[in-house]
């Protein structure tokens, strides 16, 4: 199953075969090697629309999750796991705050993003401290820290 990406920002360069590559390599390493996955990149204006409408919040936030395998529906697909949507604005902001490539920062939000597609939280100290393990897990075997 393919990971499709599109990006619908225009501000900031994104390295899509970069993304693709490491999305399929997280979804190798969490055992879901043949999961179909959408990855759209946008701008913050998009972003706070879908945050609205989602969270009930009227600001942008860095990325959100939309996990197939939950709620009604699920197991209609069963190869598709879901889709991630991650603000390149936000990101950004975020990069330059922790003197930190946006590349780097991308891959941090694609690990969240995925975690929650495979069923990881962070609403309780437990789920955090689970959710944070295994990140970092996954940070380390994609060397995110180089870029």
């Amino acid at each position: 199953m393919p990971v499709l990406i599109r990006n619908q920002q225009k501000k900031h360069r994104i390295m899509m075969k970069k993304v693709r590559t490491r999305a399929q390599n997280l979804l190798n390493a969490l055992g879901y090697p043949d999961a179909e996955l959408s990855v759209l990149i946008v701008d913050d204006s998009e972003m706070a629309g879908l945050s609205a409408d989602y969270l009930g919040k009227r600001k942008p936030t860095n990325v959100l999750s939309f996990p197939m395998q939950e709620g009604e529906g699920a197991g209609v697909a069963p190869g598709l796991l879901g889709d991630i949507v991650i603000s390149a604005d936000t990101a950004f902001e975020e990069a330059q705050k922790a003197k930190q490539s946006l590349s780097a920062r991308m891959a941090e939000l694609l690990i969240h993003g995925l975690l929650h597609l495979a069923g990881y939280d962070h609403a309780t100290k437990e789920e955090k401290i689970r959710m944070e393990t295994k990140a970092a897990e996954l940070s380390a075997i994609m060397d995110i820290e180089n870029g």
